[in-house]
């Protein structure tokens, strides 16, 4: 029963960052391309853009990164 229970829950992780990865390739087109979308999918992508900010104030701050223009 406990495994089945670790099986599931490891499931379900793997499937929410699968769709976290997901929105946040889908909110860099978006951002990048301009396009709308409806309530709901803009309600997804606040979370991938939300990702894709934080990652970018993560490693500006790093000195592994660069930023060239």
């Amino acid at each position: 029963m406990v495994v089945r229970t670790l099986r599931f829950l490891g499931r379900v992780a793997h499937y929410a960052f699968d769709a976290v990865l997901i929105s946040a390739f889908l909110a860099g087109v978006r951002r990048s391309t301009g396009l709308t979308v409806k309530k709901w999918i803009d309600n997804y992508l606040w979370v991938g853009e939300t990702l894709m900010d934080q990652s970018v104030a993560i490693f500006s701050s790093s000195s592994y990164f660069e930023r060239k223009r």
